[in-house]
């Protein structure tokens, strides 16, 4: 099956959807303040990190702007921003706690469609992308402490979180 027919239309949004706003529900996991932003920033750059680190998995080239192509990636960015303003609506998302079941029901969804449509490969190399962008979220900025000073590189709610999101993916691991 080609890659264009091998998932629809709504499993493409989800495999698309799901590794942003798994960093999306990291960024607020622990709360850092002025660090929010240097963990968007990581969010953004990790996502995009992906077309570097595996650009022969299909999935992930898919999903992906072609970087070197404008108009492919000024469009695909339109269409991720546009579905993932849908999925906050749809899920009804206005607190963290409703992000968070949001995002780890949709691992649960994203694990069993990789089981029953990728290969081996490409399903390990999507989680392991996956599970990069919350871990470099997380490792953006301190949790707690005042302006940089003190507090913990990683937060024992970000741990949490990433050990359900990893456990949601079929992946024992931890930060």
């Amino acid at each position: 099956m080609s890659q264009e027919n091998r998932f629809t239309e709504e499993e493409k949004v989800l495999l698309a959807n799901t590794p942003y706003a798994i960093g999306s529900a990291m960024i607020f996991a622990g709360g850092s303040g002025l660090g929010t932003i240097k963990e968007m920033i990581a969010n953004t750059k990790s996502f995009i990190q992906g077309a570097k680190e595996y650009p022969d998995n299909p999935i992930i080239k898919d999903i992906l702007p072609n970087l070197k192509d404008f108009e492919d990636t000024k469009e695909k960015s339109k269409d991720m921003k546009i579905h993932y303003k849908e999925w906050l609506k749809e899920k009804g998302i206005d607190s963290f706690e409703k992000m968070q079941d949001a995002v780890v029901e949709d691992c649960k969804k994203v694990n069993e469609l990789l089981m029953q449509k990728a290969d081996q490969q490409e399903a390990q190399e999507y989680r392991e992308w996956a599970l990069s962008i919350a871990k470099n979220v997380a490792n953006a900025a301190k949790e707690g402490g005042f302006l940089g000073i003190g507090g913990e590189r990683i937060s024992p709610e970000e741990r949490t979180f990433f050990e359900e999101i990893a456990n949601a993916c079929g992946v024992d691991e931890t930060l």
